[in-house]
């Protein structure tokens, strides 16, 4: 026999001959996981009755008493003795029934001019606005961590890859540089997202708006919203703040996936470039050496997830006509989940980064294997008047003869140098040795360690007017 609850939501239920069977009432509750928007479902209640005081809707002694009786249920819910109930769904109707438990009939006059529609719009956006307040706030003490650590490492000389085969050779500062930009542009897009967050949708109702006189732009001042939507329809099932947002998590979580591929690698016995400090790693539990790089591999990890967060929002919203539907119900947990995934990444990183040791002399000895001073050389031709065509057709000749031998183009003599050209004289030898190259790009964006430094410190100008 199917279970069914023993009363009829009396929250919607007039229209409705029988209870809610017992299964669909858990299917279709959201409180489970809504209730962590209570702060921002309280702040919207509190700004609204205000404003519906303001047109005459509620007199001050109302306001005063739902005011007064929301900041108590926000004070039980801190200290966890606030009860939640699935029969009462969502955040929204349990924080209601409880007002109007408190303060009698006032507390359902609350709920005078909107809908659970535009009120849960308004909690996700006021939700979100202050979870990327917070992540922009990491975001910034993880570039704090980069640039703390490539101000120290402007001098280490190591390999550059492409095609993970060493290329030219760079600093490790200049490397981590490369992360502080992807960073920055991390916190760009954050930046961005929140503009198209901080619109308020309270005042829509259901679909339609309301016949009450409100002031939306009363209610978006007080909320700290740039402004009221524009379009009521709109207003209640736009979810691309949220889609935008997920978007721009998922390119930060490949930013760090990306680092966290090359701490992988850089701190294995076969790289040993770097050491991460024992705090950010585990052991094996059969093998006594082993020292697992956890953090950067759970990181990289995660990524996935969030990607998935993305695909799942995209594909909730694909398919719906104007306006709301339950299927938006949905958006709330893999939101969610990627707000504390991010969160939960960003402060590893944060901590970590700064942390990182190099392993400065394999880190030089790597740059030497690999002909990484093999472009220096070219240019070095052609600045004799060789094109560079040709340059390139000489230079790709000793790098053959090198490999042959055995020998970086640093460990020849000049007489070997000077069988594939005539013009090379004793001075090849400045560009051939990786101080000289690294230095030799000296110029913004280059790997010359004054530009490193260079760059550190027009970042530092740039976070500490962030944070002025």
């Amino acid at each position: 026999m199917t279970d069914t609850t023993k009363t009829t939501n009396q929250q919607w239920g007039g229209r409705f001959s029988e209870p809610v069977d017992a299964f669909v009432a858990r299917f279709t509750a959201s409180v489970e996981f809504d209730q962590r928007m209570a702060k921002q479902d309280i702040q919207g209640s509190v700004a609204h009755a205000k404003m519906l005081t303001s047109i005459g809707v509620l007199t001050e002694e109302e306001r005063d008493q739902i005011i007064q009786g929301l900041s108590e249920i926000e004070e039980e819910i801190q200290r966890g003795e606030f009860e939640w109930s699935i029969e009462l769904e969502d955040v929204h109707m349990n924080i209601e029934a409880r007002l109007t438990q408190k303060i009698g009939i006032t507390g359902k006059k609350l709920h005078t001019g909107r809908s659970r529609n535009d009120q849960v719009a308004t909690d996700i956006r006021l939700y979100m606005r202050d979870e990327v307040d917070f992540l922009l706030e990491e975001v910034t003490r993880m570039q704090q961590g980069i640039l703390s650590l490539a101000e120290k490492e402007a001098h280490t000389i190591m390999p550059g890859f492409t095609h993970l085969q060493t290329a030219q050779p760079v600093t490790f500062g200049h490397h981590l540089m490369a992360w502080y930009e992807m960073a920055q542009r991390d916190y760009e897009r954050l930046v961005d997202c929140r503009k198209r967050i901080n619109i308020l949708p309270l005042g829509a109702a259901a679909l339609a708006g309301t016949t009450y006189p409100i002031d939306r732009f009363m209610t978006a001042d007080l909320l700290g919203f740039e402004r009221p939507t524009y379009n009521s329809l709109d207003s209640v099932s736009d979810r691309d703040f949220a889609i935008e947002f997920t978007a721009a998590a998922s390119v930060i979580m490949m930013h760090m996936s990306r680092w966290a591929e090359e701490m992988v690698m850089w701190a294995s016995a076969q790289f040993n470039f770097i050491f991460l400090p024992d705090r950010f790693c585990t052991g094996s539990s059969i093998m006594p050496q082993k020292k697992n790089p956890d953090v950067p591999e759970l990181v990289r990890g995660k990524t996935g997830r969030v990607y998935g967060h993305l695909m799942s929002l995209l594909t909730l919203m694909k398919s719906q006509c104007l306006a709301y539907n339950k299927d938006n119900q949905e958006d709330k947990e893999p939101l969610f989940d990627t707000v504390d995934t991010l969160k939960g990444s960003l402060r590893a990183f944060a901590d970590m980064i700064p942390a990182i040791e190099s392993r400065k002399d394999n880190m030089y000895e790597a740059a030497r294997r690999g002909f990484s001073t093999a472009t220096d050389l070219a240019d070095y031709l052609v600045r004799q008047g060789v094109a560079f065509r040709d340059a390139h057709e000489v230079v790709g000749k000793a790098v053959g003869y090198g490999v042959k031998e055995g020998k970086d183009l640093s460990e020849m003599t000049l007489e070997e140098l000077k069988g594939f050209g005539t013009m090379i004289e004793q001075d090849v030898f400045d560009v051939l040795t990786l101080e000289g190259s690294v230095a030799a790009r000296d110029h913004i964006g280059g790997t010359a360690p004054n530009q490193v430094l260079l760059a550190v410190e027009r970042a530092k100008t740039e976070l500490h007017a962030r944070l002025a």
